[in-house]
């Protein structure tokens, strides 16, 4: 079984193109405009979620840990997100705020990996986030069991439904718990795959403020 269970994977194709091109000879001085070159391409090309990203973060045991999200905005080299500080990223954040943030659209060949500080926006910020979301996934979010053991379906349908008649009665209710992070980077990786794996690979630094580039090794 597990001998044609390699064989399955193995046979998968990778990286088979065709990709764009990428014009390394005129970067621009900050990766966050790279970035949102990158993101409008790949909206333009109907790549589905391209706002999805993964998040890493490491426990209070060192064990990291990753899942995928949605990213709410980028500017002045910050990325953002939201999350409940009682689910497992946001303990996490609250021990060790050094994370790492990945996108990667298969169809254009690109991804992007972000280190940098989450930093906790505070109240207002996620209060404003919380309030801009669907009614459905608002009442969810207040519910503030995420990753936690969940006995039955109907248990998470009954407290779903006390969240949405809360946000009935009062438009503007919201948890306190529910928070906007500013992921500050202060690496970012831009990595055009090549079919011949002579990929294309350049990282942004920041040091004392300022950015520089450089090339790196497929």
């Amino acid at each position: 079984m597990s001998a044609q269970s390699s064989n399955i994977l193995r046979g998968l194709k990778a990286l088979s193109g065709p990709f764009p091109t990428w014009d390394t000879q005129s970067l621009p001085d900050h990766p966050t405009d790279l970035f949102l070159d990158w993101m409008k391409l790949a909206i333009e090309m109907k790549v589905k979620e391209p706002h999805a990203m993964t998040i890493s973060t490491v426990d209070s045991d060192g064990f990291p840990d990753a899942r995928v999200l949605i990213i709410k905005e980028a500017k002045d080299d910050s990325f953002y997100f939201a999350t409940g500080l009682e689910s497992q990223k946001g303990q996490h954040i609250q021990h060790n705020p050094k994370v790492a943030l990945t996108f990667y659209w298969p169809e254009l060949g690109r991804q992007i990996r972000i280190r940098g500080i989450a930093e906790d926006m505070g109240l207002e910020a996620g209060a404003i986030d919380l309030r801009r979301r669907s009614p459905i996934a608002r009442a969810v979010a207040m519910t503030e069991r995420q990753s936690q053991p969940l006995a039955s379906e109907e248990e998470l349908e009954r407290s779903v439904a006390m969240q949405e008649q809360k946000i009935e009665q009062d438009p503007d209710v919201v948890t306190p718990n529910w928070r906007l992070f500013a992921v500050h980077a202060q690496e970012i990786e831009f990595w055009q795959a090549d079919p011949d794996r002579k990929h294309t690979r350049y990282q942004y630094i920041l040091h004392d403020g300022q950015w520089t580039h450089q090339q790196l090794w497929p």
